[in-house]
């Protein structure tokens, strides 16, 4: 890795611009695709930018445990993503992007239960932060919690567990095999629930899904470059930019109300994110996946 502040810092700041034009896009279709479908075809299109990535899979293999851990994954992966796209289609996108931050927390939980990782009081103390982060964004008791909340609650569970076995077989394969096997997965997975509700789309959905599957995958490439030339402790921070442009993005192009309580929450979980990335930094083994990879299907 280099250290190279400014070059991360602009990475991070063009992936945190992908990641909303994904949810901005999504929004814009409205449910007009059955979310399983939406999600099903973002993923057979996206198939295209998997091409490069063919003959080095093939040369390197897998083992039978290396299959049924990637084909662990893409399942729940492709429930995470099914309920993503049910969610986004309901929920304000700032919403969305703000509860999208709860996936590292959880991650962190995940991996002290199941990885044997160290849960110090600081981090539980960060876990616990966040946790008042969902509570101030759902306020059960003053507002009804509905069913698109609750999506959004497992899917970020889901999206805990898929980087949980992620890291785990990141340790035995190349980030190529870990990056490749996810979009073939998550592919199969959701074919049997997109058409269960399949509707024929229409050319100008087809384009949308397109370039939702262009904008996830160029989002994917800078957040790499990003942690290439900086240290996660310098770009983690710059993700909050992503909930402030998704506010605007809401407000401005589908008038969605503005909400402090989303705001306050979305700071506060991102601030336990922050803070445990740091720590980790400072241990120097992150065990804990950045905020931006848990952004966006």
């Amino acid at each position: 890795m280099r250290n190279r502040p400014l070059h991360g810092v602009f990475w991070m700041v063009l992936t945190g611009l992908c990641f909303v034009g994904v949810a901005a896009v999504v929004k814009h279709l409205g449910g007009r695709v059955p979310a399983a479908q939406a999600a099903f075809l973002r993923y057979v299109l996206g198939l295209v930018f998997l091409i490069p990535m063919i003959k080095p899979m093939l040369d390197e293999g897998l083992d039978a445990r290396g299959w049924k851990m990637f084909g662990l994954r893409g399942v729940v992966h492709s429930l995470g993503v099914t309920t993503w796209f049910f969610a986004m289609g309901i929920l304000p996108v700032a919403e969305v992007t703000a509860m999208n931050y709860l996936a590292p927390v959880l991650v962190t939980i995940g991996a002290a239960i199941f990885l044997g990782e160290k849960l110090a009081a600081r981090r539980i103390a960060a876990v616990v932060v966040a946790m008042v982060g969902v509570l101030v964004i759902l306020r059960p008791g003053f507002r009804e919690v509905g069913l698109a909340h609750l999506a959004m609650l497992f899917t970020a569970t889901m999206f805990a567990a898929g980087y949980l076995i992620a890291k785990v077989m990141a340790d035995r394969v190349s980030p190529t095999m870990v990056v490749g096997m996810l979009s073939i997965t998550v592919t199969i997975g959701l074919a049997p629930m997109a058409l269960a509700v399949w509707e024929t789309p229409t050319m100008a959905d087809l384009g949308w899904l397109f370039v939702v599957a262009a904008l996830a995958t160029a989002g994917h490439y800078t957040m790499t470059f990003a942690f290439r030339e900086a240290p996660v402790t310098v770009t983690q921070p710059v993700t909050f930019l992503q909930l402030v442009w998704a506010t605007l993005v809401g407000l401005l192009i589908f008038n969605e109300p503005l909400d402090g309580f989303v705001i306050l929450g979305g700071g506060l979980i991102l601030g336990a994110v922050v803070y445990i990335a740091w720590r980790e930094a400072q241990r120097a083994r992150a065990v804990t996946p950045p905020a931006p990879a848990t952004k966006t299907p």
